[in-house]
């Protein structure tokens, strides 16, 4: 018989419940009315939505009038990401296959490939 030990998760803190939000996106409906003997005096509706520019970018959020989409923040955000399947941070799609990731070296057999072939080519 296995004995199982309690173990911590380390994303279980205030920071991974914000990667996750950001990373999932978070939409908030609401609908609040204020009545009177059953006569409605006030409708008010509430959306709101709270997600990275990448995850709004995905899911075609739209976003305030007069936003920027030059900018360096909206180029990196509409990149195709992926996340490394060592240290699981988000790489661009084609460094991660290409190159490996930066953050922790891990290299893909493609990449592996690709470095033989420039080793043998020198």
């Amino acid at each position: 018989m296995e004995i199982l030990e309690p173990s911590k998760d380390v994303d279980a803190g205030l920071t991974g419940v914000i990667d996750r939000i950001l990373d999932k996106g978070l939409v908030i409906n609401a609908d609040i009315t204020v009545s009177v003997a059953g006569v409605e005096l006030l409708g008010v509706k509430i959306r709101a939505a709270l997600a990275s520019f990448e995850t709004a970018a995905k899911y075609g959020l739209e976003f305030p009038s007069g936003a920027n989409y030059e900018t360096a923040a909206w180029k990196e955000a509409i990149v195709d990401k992926e996340e490394c399947p060592q240290c699981y941070k988000r790489v661009s799609t084609e460094e991660l296959l290409e190159e490996g990731c930066p953050w922790c070296g891990w290299m893909s057999a493609k990449a592996k490939a690709i470095d033989v072939e420039r080793t043998i080519a020198k």
